[in-house]
C-alpha cells in the first residue's frame, strides 16, 4: 500500500500496511536558516561542521531536524553497535543535522557521507520494500555488504532478516518513487 506524506514540515501520519501492521511516520522538520543555526551553535558552544555538499537533497528520516533519532551513523561501522550521537558533534548534510559521538566520527562522515548514511534516507528498510515510509528505532539495524539498513523495531528487523536480498531488491525498486514524496 502506497501513501504520500503531507507537505507539512512537522506531521505524524498513521497508515496500515497490507499485513495489518501500523507505523507512525514522522516527516522531516526543516532546519533553521543557516545564519540562525550557526548563531545558535556558537551560543551553545557546540562544535559543528557544515558543507554545501548534499545528496541532491535526498529525503532523510529526521525528527526536529535531526537525522535517524540522533544515532551516530559511523558507529554502526566502527563500533559495530548503536551509539547515540551528541549535539556537541554535528554535521549538516542533505538539509539535515547528523549527530556523532566523537569529532573523529563526525569528520569521517563529513569526508564521505554516502559511505555511512543509512540506505533509504534512514527510513525503515522493510517498510520501503512494502512501498511505505516508516519511522525507525536506531537499535534495530544491520550492515549488509557495507551498507547500513535501519528498521522500525526489532520485530520488523527479524521479518526483514528472513529474506534480506529479496527485501533489499523490493526496497531498491520502491525507493525512487518514495524518495520523491
Amino acid at each position: 500500500m502506497s501513501s504520500r506524506l503531507p507537505a507539512c514540515p512537522t506531521v505524524s501520519t498513521l497508515f496500515a500496511l497490507s499485513i495489518g501492521l501500523a507505523f507512525t511516520i514522522s516527516a522531516c522538520t526543516p532546519t533553521a536558516p543557516k545564519a540562525q543555526e550557526n548563531a545558535a551553535t556558537e551560543q551553545a558552544g557546540t562544535e559543528q561542521v557544515s558543507t554545501d555538499t548534499t545528496a541532491a537533497e535526498a529525503k532523510i528520516y529526521a525528527e526536529d531536524g535531526v537525522a535517524i533519532k540522533g544515532a551516530d551513523p559511523v558507529a554502526y561501522f566502527t563500533d559495530e553497535s548503536f551509539v547515540s550521537g551528541s549535539a556537541d558533534y554535528t554535521h549538516e548534510w542533505s538539509g539535515t543535522t547528523w549527530q556523532f559521538s566523537t569529532a573523529e566520527n563526525r569528520d569521517l562522515f563529513a569526508a564521505n557521507p554516502e559511505q555511512y548514511a543509512p540506505q533509504y534516507g534512514g527510513y525503515c528498510a522493510w517498510a520501503v520494500g512494502q512501498n511505505a515510509l516508516a519511522a525507525i528505532e536506531p537499535t534495530a539495524w544491520s550492515v549488509v555488504d557495507g551498507k547500513l539498513y535501519l528498521n522500525a523495531n526489532e520485530r520488523i528487523q527479524a521479518r526483514w532478516s528472513q529474506d534480506i536480498p529479496g527485501n533489499i531488491a523490493l526496497a531498491e525498486e520502491n525507493w525512487p518513487g518514495l524518495s520523491q514524496q
